[in-house]
């Protein structure tokens, strides 16, 4: 099985104290390594674009040292990587800084002919995101759009998480817009209660029967409550993480875990318990992406 994931790869400042560790991350690109890690026989692509400086070459080696593959990654020799610095307080919540407004992954896709999504026709499985999206410019989304429905023709699958961010867009109502048309044609859904809260307004029990009732696949994460099953309405009393120090790549890393199992013939009990746990794992350390022997 072939999977693309479609996003942007970041260079992450992991602060602590008056230093900072660095690394590569980005919601798409945090899932899909864990994805491969959790099933390394499934081939795992991951498709931006970035530039030709220091930052862009550490980007793409990290991707190719996690066995992802980087042939359709697109060099700008004009662009640069976006940049992003963490902060955690004594309970592990986060704070996010943003340098991205000009990150080469704004425009992947873009040629001089217009969109080309042509690499995109070789996979089984589409994973993306709300971010994947929101940076993208709108005719380029309305196009992607446009071929996601042609690839679910073809018997391709599309997963998707729609992790809002507000400042990304260029207001809520054009995000709910985006994202309702991207859930009209996922078959995977993996939502998380306080983004779809956030930009819906809705209340929880909303939610939960607004994607029940889609029919789709997949889970609604909601925290300290466990996953809801999308394909049974099951929920599971999974245990809560023991030790909370960064909560930084919790969704991303549940998805990873969950299309793993899925995707490799697991029962949606099963795929949801693999997400749970991954997730509860990642929590327990620093950083968006765990070092390969942190267990």
């Amino acid at each position: 099985m072939k999977i693309a994931a479609i996003g942007e790869a970041m260079i992450e400042l992991s602060m602590g104290g008056n230093t900072a560790a660095v690394g590569v991350a980005g919601d798409t690109l945090n899932t899909a390594i864990y994805l491969k890690r959790s099933a390394p026989s499934l081939e795992v692509d991951y498709i931006t674009r970035v530039g030709t400086d220091a930052f862009s070459n550490r980007i793409v080696d990290f991707i190719e040292a996690e066995d992802i593959g980087t042939k359709h990654i697109e060099r700008d020799p004009n662009g640069t990587p976006g940049l992003y610095a963490i902060t955690t307080d004594d309970t592990g919540e986060r704070s996010f800084t943003y340098w991205r407004d000009s990150a080469a992954a704004r425009w992947t896709f873009i040629t001089d002919q217009g969109p080309d999504f042509t690499q995109l026709a070789r996979y089984d499985v589409i994973y993306l995101s709300g971010i994947t999206i929101a940076i993208m410019t709108p005719s380029v989304r309305n196009a992607l759009l446009l071929f996601l429905q042609g690839f679910r023709r073809s018997g391709g699958l599309v997963c998707y998480d729609s992790n809002y961010r507000p400042r990304l867009w260029a207001d809520v109502e054009t995000a709910r817009a985006a994202n309702n048309a991207m859930w009209s044609i996922t078959d995977i859904a993996l939502p998380s209660i306080d983004d779809e809260m956030e930009m819906t307004g809705e209340t929880p029990d909303t939610i939960a029967k607004r994607f029940l009732a889609a029919g789709r696949t997949g889970a609604l994460k909601r925290g300290h409550e466990g996953p809801l099953c999308l394909k049974t309405g099951a929920t599971y009393d999974f245990p809560q993480a023991t030790t909370v120090v960064d909560t930084t790549a919790a969704g991303d890393s549940f998805n990873g875990g969950y299309l793993a199992s899925s995707l490799t013939g697991a029962s949606q009990a099963n795929a949801l318990r693999s997400g749970h746990d991954l997730a509860a794992h990642v929590i327990g350390h620093k950083g968006a992406i765990l070092p390969k022997d942190a267990g």
